[in-house]
């Protein structure tokens, strides 16, 4: 089901979080204005208090922990304020009739913005120069041996959705070529003229210099980069990942880092989040990483906001609602 009956005066829920931390007057006046005649709008800044106030909730703008949607009986539709779905999808949500839908196709930019800088970081040992500091002119020529082009080289992209897109769009505009591959049948573009099949992941890791992960955290796609693919990829090739930690297994890529398998991994998210002061990813130098920021930008909320108000038109109109989430695959 992708269309929902919105007919009548519904109460809604903003659920403020870390993706949207806070929301306009305006803002508030326009999901109004585009919710239907004689519905609240109530905006709440912790769970605690959306619990509390959950029993009449037909609608949410937010987050859904579990305890949340057990407070919440009529609820029938949460539009979500983060871009990764496996938080939520708990079997009593996923298994429900509750549609879900969010962000999809709307983040790519800032992540795939954090991704290149993180690559180049490594690429152009500029993680390097900022931990010299001052002593790094004592270093200008080792620096330079270091120092790679990413003109002519190939990224592969796992999972071509926004995310991967924008990686890709990006990749093109630096001289890259860029292949990709998929769990749906999706179609190309920004450079890549042929999505592969998930099947040709193998093909992908071996013939490319820059490994992408663009893709959700599913069950298929837990720890899917592992030993096997490490030893799999070409060597050398340095990996980026600003989507889910959890994709890459962090004993197989500290084992490659060592083995020179993986040539330096750029990360906005990492296997264990907050990743430990102890835990080897931080001894690496060919390692450059960030505190999952990459979600972070000034139009990521207004975007949202605008997409849950056309949702709500669309609902009213019995149209199909845009962002959906299919709650069984997980995306």
């Amino acid at each position: 089901m992708s269309t929902l009956d919105l007919r009548g005066p519904i109460n809604i829920q903003v659920v403020l979080a870390l993706t949207l931390p806070s929301i306009s007057e305006e803002e508030i006046n326009r999901i109004q204005a585009a919710a239907p005649p004689g519905s609240t709008v109530s905006v709440v800044s912790s769970v605690r208090q959306a619990v509390a106030q959950a029993g009449n909730v037909d609608v949410i703008l937010g987050i859904i922990p579990e305890v949340l949607f057990d407070a919440a009986p009529k609820l029938k539709w949460v539009h979500a304020i983060a871009s990764g779905m496996d938080a939520m999808l708990y079997p009593k949500m996923r298994d429900s009739s509750v549609l879900l839908s969010g962000e999809k196709g709307l983040v790519g930019g800032h992540l795939a913005d954090t991704g290149f800088g993180l690559l180049l970081a490594l690429t152009r040992q500029i993680k390097t120069a900022l931990s010299l500091g001052p002593d790094g002119w004592n270093h200008r020529p080792a620096m330079r041996t270091k120092e790679v082009e990413l003109e002519g080289m190939t990224m592969g992209v796992i999972g071509f959705g926004g995310t991967g897109r924008a990686m890709a769009r990006r990749a093109v505009a630096f001289g890259m070529n860029v292949i990709a591959v998929d769990a749906m049948a999706v179609p190309g573009s920004d450079g890549v003229d042929d999505v592969w099949t998930m099947d040709r992941l193998p093909e992908l890791l071996g013939t490319s210099d820059v490994v992408a992960i663009g893709a959700p955290l599913t069950p298929e796609t837990r720890n899917l980069i592992d030993d096997a693919a490490f030893s799999r990829m070409k060597r050398g090739a340095l990996i980026v990942n600003v989507t889910r930690g959890e994709i890459i297994d962090g004993d197989a890529l500290v084992a490659a880092l060592r083995d020179g398998r993986c040539g330096g991994a750029a990360l906005d998210v990492a296997p264990i989040e907050p990743l430990p002061a102890d835990h080897p990813l931080w001894t690496f130098d060919n390692v450059v990483m960030t505190p999952h920021t990459a979600g972070a930008s000034q139009l990521r909320g207004p975007r949202n906001i605008a997409r849950f108000c056309e949702n709500l038109r669309r609902a009213q109109a019995g149209e199909h609602l845009i962002g959906l989430v299919d709650k069984q695959s997980g995306f």
